[in-house]
């Protein structure tokens, strides 16, 4: 069973990051005061009492990764994922350790020492889990470490759990079948078939050799949803819970207690708080800004170029719906040929429209019209990095059409954006582009803008023309 398997893979990896530990320090002794970093001074300490320290780092370390749930299963963990707890865990082992060194009073300790262990320990530690990864990897598509389920009611939830776990054969999930009252035995959905019904439960928990059972029911049988969790608890077998109202609450649902009661927010929007808001805003100030003054020569070669291409402004002037459903005049180099009004109202731009200027064409390929939006970005109306705002007339035919489509409005539009740099810009699925900047708003941290920020400027945005 794969549980007595975790628990032997647990043990071996928790050896192998005291391992880690261990020769990290020892590399970062070595590099300080041997090898790249000696500065050929004499030790304030003997070797012996820098070595005595792993006595305590290894296990305080080994302490803090338990903490960080860097041994809990995560067969479908992205791998950035990883990476933050990882840093995270070695940021509070450094500070800790930096914090010992100060309550013990322990004199002339290398500093540089230990910001040298921080680095090779955090490398050592993440190239060790791509390492397992990797490894675990091959033994599931090889047959091995695979992990039986099966799934309790046939719902929309149901069908996206399967989605994902054929699109994901990494993570070594086999769908043995599903169990359901309402959907005739033999109904297959990709490649799972419904075997019986509900109350077979009974009978297949003592026999079958199940790692998980995944409880899918549709809205309707709820009321049975806690009888057929007592029946999978008394069996020994891990029970998770998939909900059939996922497309209501959010990837990470917030949740309160009101006296012993838990209450789910529909929305959590991390943005909604006053600090992550007031940084955000800090940060978009100081980067337009310094964007304006260092790309002032481009934006006056781009301005003149418009200028002389073809009659009209240079900036053209757009209404678009932003935070809070204010509306602002989104900024742009002209990149069209004047049309009257009934022409823009035509719809966002096509491949080869035939509206757009040739100079224009230029411009629209490495997104060099959009740079006049750092300007809305300084004035507070719109941000670096969030959701591509719309015209008005867009926005209300979408809030109709689009299931939680004005959630979008809960934080300023963003010159660019996580549906943008991965690819739904312009004449794409609106439904998918929705769902992204869904994504951003409901996952939003300072590191997410960061990547995107990167994304953009080494990849560009896809599907701009």
């Amino acid at each position: 069973m794969i549980k007595d398997n975790q628990k032997y893979f647990n043990q071996l990896h928790i050896v192998l990051d005291g391992l880690v530990v261990a020769a990290s320090y020892l590399l970062a002794w070595f590099l300080k005061f041997e090898g790249l970093f000696s500065d050929g001074s004499t030790l304030a300490h003997p070797p012996s009492f820098y070595f005595s320290a792993l006595y305590y780092l290894v296990p305080g370390y080994l302490i803090i990764y338990y903490m960080n749930r860097m041994y809990a299963p995560k067969r479908s963990q992205r791998l950035e994922t990883e990476l933050a707890t990882v840093f995270r865990a070695n940021a509070i082992g450094v500070a800790a350790f930096m914090i010992s060194i100060t309550l013990f009073k322990v004199e002339d300790f290398s500093r540089g020492l230990i910001a040298i262990f921080a680095v090779t320990n955090t490398i050592f530690a993440f190239a060790i889990r791509c390492v397992i990864r990797s490894v675990l990897r091959r033994f599931r598509k090889k047959g091995y470490n695979l992990k039986y389920i099966l799934i309790v009611g046939y719902s929309r939830a149901t069908e996206e759990y399967i989605n994902r776990i054929n699109d994901n054969p990494q993570w070594g999930y086999v769908v043995r079948g599903i169990l359901d009252n309402n959907v005739p035995i033999g109904t297959v959905y990709k490649g799972v078939k419904v075997v019986g019904i509900i109350e077979d439960i009974d009978v297949i928990l003592p026999d079958a050799t199940l790692d998980e059972i995944a409880v899918a029911l549709p809205l309707s049988d709820y009321d049975i949803l806690a009888d057929i969790v007592s029946k999978c608890e008394k069996s020994g077998v891990h029970t998770k819970f998939i909900p059939d109202y996922s497309s209501l609450i959010p990837n990470r649902p917030y949740t309160e207690e009101l006296d012993g009661l838990p209450v789910i927010n529909i929305r959590y929007v991390p943005l909604s708080n006053t600090f992550n808001a007031l940084i955000k805003r800090i940060c978009d100030f100081v980067l337009s800004l310094a964007g304006i003054i260092v790309l002032s020569p481009l934006l006056l070669i781009l301005a003149l170029i418009v200028k002389l291409s073809s009659k009209g402004p240079v900036i053209f002037k757009q209404e678009r719906i932003g935070l809070h459903n204010k509306s602002f005049n989104i900024y742009k180099f002209r990149t069209m040929r004047v049309q009257d009004a009934a022409q823009e109202q035509k719809g966002w731009t096509v491949k080869d429209d035939p509206r757009v200027t040739k100079s224009g064409r230029v411009m629209r390929r490495f997104n060099l019209d959009e740079l006049p939006q750092l300007f809305n970005i300084l004035k507070g109306d719109m941000s670096l990095v969030g959701p591509r705002p719309e015209r008005p007339q867009f926005v209300e035919q979408f809030k109709e059409e689009i299931p939680r489509y004005m959630i979008k409005h809960q934080v300023r539009p963003g010159l660019t954006g996580w549906a943008q740099v991965c690819g739904f810009r312009g004449d794409t699925s609106i439904h998918k582009r929705i769902s992204y900047d869904l994504y951003y708003i409901e996952n939003w941290t300072f590191g997410f803008d960061i990547k995107i920020l990167f994304l953009t400027i080494f990849k560009g945005f896809k599907n701009a023309y």
